[in-house]
């Protein structure tokens, strides 16, 4: 299955995961400006974006420049979506990388953005689930690596119930900055 061709909804329990949309844009506003949730947000080698957004404006950019990415191949952005509710509560990237300089190489790189009040073990479980055998396939690699800052328990309890293990080796960026507290799982 081609991801990029046709984006496949994802369907759990309590969440599913869907394309990003505009209409999400007021949705995902309380996710990117949620001041207790950016700092658990991955923007390794995001060239200066730190996802903290305060204005519409320009949570509707970002959601514009993640369909355009989306549509030329770069990487899959999906809104996490409470059924229950029916609202955006926080988004999932993820993309195939190569790197002929670090571990994280036919690697399926993972970005989990959430609400802080959804930043629960059990949701991020049900989440990671829904991608974790799909990903191998979809991302044609053979680990997914995410990144867990330390203070982040909740993410670390989560990953690590699925089988994903800290990874000592950095991801090296695009500059050669080295990032660190990845977690991975193999194939």
């Amino acid at each position: 299955m081609n991801v990029y061709e046709t984006l496949p909804e994802l369907v759990g329990e309590n969440y599913l995961l869907r394309e990003v949309r505009e209409s999400d844009a007021d949705d995902l506003l309380k996710v990117y400006s949620d001041e207790k949730s950016v700092p658990l947000f991955n923007d390794d080698n995001c060239h200066g974006d730190d996802f903290h957004y305060t204005t519409a404006e320009r949570m509707k950019e970002a959601i514009s420049f993640w369909r355009y990415s989306y549509e030329h191949g770069y990487f899959v952005r999906w809104a996490v979506v409470e059924k229950q509710s029916g609202r955006a509560v926080g988004t999932v990237e993820l993309f195939h990388r190569d790197s002929d300089s670090d571990y994280f190489d036919n690697c399926g790189l993972l970005r989990l953005d959430l609400k802080s009040d959804c930043e629960r073990a059990n949701i991020i479980k049900e989440i990671l689930s829904l991608l974790k055998d799909c990903t191998f396939d979809w991302f044609y690699c053979d680990k997914i690596a995410t990144k867990i800052k330390p203070f982040a328990e909740e993410r670390k309890k989560a990953a690590e119930a699925l089988g994903f293990e800290l990874c000592e080796d950095p991801l090296v960026g695009n500059d050669g900055q080295k990032y660190f507290d990845y977690y991975v799982l193999k194939n």
